[in-house]
């Protein structure tokens, strides 16, 4: 007993510590929503939740829209808004007064402190902040966390919260100045603070995290420690490095902002999203690939693969449930939909000799395996209907093959698919094709046989 004492105390149970973060994040909402209306005043507060609230949508939906190929929890994603806007944003409110106060201390020109605080002191504050979220992902939910796609994505959400919190300040206070001097509308400090912030610039916090979660997207498949330690904090330095210039762009001249946003932050932007694009697809291509081989073993239908593989068939696949079978039914086909890609990309690390932990593969593949058994009486003939209706499979598809309403009881089970393709080293490997022959079918009333460790 004593000797499982310390590993007990060591890592906390998953209630633990998500009744730790609740309270966390509860304690830094409320007491950075309170310090920001003290800021702001009342009116200037609920004005500048309200402007401050236009690009939050568009962001998260961009980001949704890269992890959808292998959607993370929305819990997961939840937290990390939540970090970035209560949080972090706490954190960086009070480490950036004190540091500039000190700054004006020490050097007695308050004018100064605030130029020094903005360029040395706010991106380190800042990037550490939200790095942390972004650590914490990587180090609890790891399984979670399989590329640079999910790096992009954590980071994205978590800086866009960060960005709402930090917009509400500075919109509440041109707000109250604007208030106070009586300054109309189209020539207010409100309306040129909305423009810089939310028209052209509302992707600039997400643009220097983002570097963060690259970073962290690299470690997860790294197959060394060191680079596990290295990448990430090159990702932050990037982040640090991009978000000092950025602020300090009013130094270069009387047109050093526009210099450095068309120069270096339009051109990352535009960098930043092509290889979203990239990585989304090549995970799709990941998706097929490795789905095809589950599928030869028996263990999806072969019309799945190319729907599984497609986002609009997809999209379709669980309107055609929601439309047969009710929202259960909908919900259904998307917990199938986002295990396969997991169960995928799994497989995919593995190959490639990544460091997701090869003595969990196969219990990791066991479990998405049967949780996939357990969702495919009524996802896969949803799946097979929407390839067919987006022409995804070829001409020569028999009929005969397509899984009825009732496929995944009629379904024989086959082996576990623990091999990996080439995979020394990854535990399970049978060599070859790394697929087992079929075990004879179950029969109803049995437990579905699952892949062996």
């Amino acid at each position: 007993m004593f000797r499982a004492l310390p590993r007990v105390l060591a890592r906390p149970s998953g209630a633990v510590r998500t009744s730790v973060l609740v309270v966390l994040l509860a304690v830094t909402g409320i007491s950075i929503l309170e310090l920001v209306r003290e800021q702001t005043g009342t009116r200037g507060f609920l004005v500048g939740l309200g402007l401050a609230l236009v690009p939050v949508p568009p962001l998260l939906a961009a980001f949704r829209w890269l992890g959808r190929a292998a959607p993370a929890p929305r819990p997961q994603l939840l937290f990390c808004f939540g970090w970035g806007a209560c949080t972090a944003a706490l954190i960086a409110i009070l480490a950036n007064s004190f540091a500039t106060q000190w700054i004006a201390a020490a050097t007695a020109d308050p004018s100064d402190a605030d130029q020094l605080g903005s360029v040395a002191i706010a991106p380190v504050v800042e990037e550490s902040a939200k790095a942390a979220a972004l650590l914490l992902v990587f180090v609890f939910r790891r399984r979670h966390f399989t590329g640079p796609a999910d790096g992009f994505v954590v980071a994205g959400f978590t800086a866009t919260g960060f960005a709402f919190t930090e917009n509400i300040l500075y919109l509440g206070n041109a707000f109250d100045e604007d208030l106070a001097h009586g300054t109309p509308v189209l020539d207010s400090v409100t309306a040129a603070t909305f423009f810089v912030r939310v028209v052209l610039s509302p992707f600039a916090h997400p643009l220097f995290t983002v570097l963060t979660g690259l970073g962290f997207g690299a470690a997860a498949l790294a197959s060394r420690r060191a680079s596990r330690v290295v990448l990430p904090l090159l990702g932050l330095a990037s982040a640090m490095g991009l978000h000092a210039l950025w602020n300090g762009s009013s130094r270069f001249g009387e047109y050093g902002f526009y210099v450095i946003y068309g120069c270096v932050m339009a051109p990352v932007f535009g960098l930043l999203v092509w290889l979203a694009v990239r990585i989304r697809r090549r995970r799709l291509r990941a998706v097929a690939g490795e789905l095809a081989v589950y599928a030869a073993a028996g263990w999806l239908a072969p019309a799945e693969v190319p729907a599984l593989a497609s986002m609009p068939a997809r999209a379709l696949a669980r309107s055609l449930a929601r439309r047969s079978g009710g929202r259960a039914a909908g919900r259904a086909v998307a917990r199938y939909e986002a295990d396969a890609a997991a169960l995928a990309l799994l497989r995919n690390r593995a190959r490639r000799g990544g460091p997701p932990g090869h003595a969990d593969f196969a219990g990791r593949e066991r479990e998405l395996l049967h949780r996939l058994w357990q969702c495919r009486a009524t996802a896969g003939p949803a799946l097979a209907r929407a390839a067919l209706m987006e022409e995804l499979l070829p001409p020569s598809y028999d009929a005969a093959h397509r899984p009825g309403p009732t496929a995944a009881a009629g379904t024989p089970a086959r082996a576990g698919v623990t091999g990996v393709p080439g995979g020394a080293g990854v535990p399970g490997t049978t060599g070859g094709a790394g697929v087992p022959g079929p075990r004879p079918p179950f029969t109803e009333g049995r437990t579905r046989p699952v892949p062996g460790p």
